[in-house]
């Protein structure tokens, strides 16, 4: 899924976080590569008992992402929005996991939301048209 955006700001982790970030970007890859009907429910049973994730949790999980990968940093953004996720769930929490679509010109995209709005991305809100979404568990989904 590529996307034309502005190259991410790579930052430094604090080794202390740096661990956590480079296991979620090592277990994404692999997940990356499922049939979306498994990564959705692979990443369906991951979320279980996580709390919704706030922006500022998504955005610091994204920051580390990209900061650990050059991969997730370019053109990775199905990776990095799975890598992302399994941070935040490293932490106790789960943003929406979305993919999606825009019509013209065509293009697919990976991302993260919290509250309908995407997180750390360079497009305005509703550039991309979600067809799936992992959301943050509510509620009942929670236990």
């Amino acid at each position: 899924m590529s996307t034309p955006m502005v190259p991410a700001v790579r930052r430094t982790v604090p080794p202390h976080h740096r661990a956590a970030a480079l296991l979620a970007v090592a277990a994404a890859r692999p997940l990356a590569e499922l049939r979306p009907r498994r990564m959705r429910s692979v990443l369906s049973a991951t979320r279980r008992g996580a709390r919704p994730a706030t922006a500022e949790q998504a955005l610091a999980a994204r920051r580390a992402v990209v900061a650990v990968s050059a991969r997730c940093a370019g053109e990775g953004c199905l990776q990095r929005s799975i890598a992302t996720a399994l941070l935040c769930r490293l932490r106790g929490t789960w943003p929406d996991w979305c993919t999606g679509v825009r019509t013209e010109p065509f293009r697919a995209h990976a991302w993260v939301q919290v509250e309908g709005r995407p997180v750390g991305e360079p497009h305005p809100d509703g550039y991309y048209r979600p067809l799936m979404i992992v959301p943050a568990p509510r509620g009942a989904d929670r236990g």
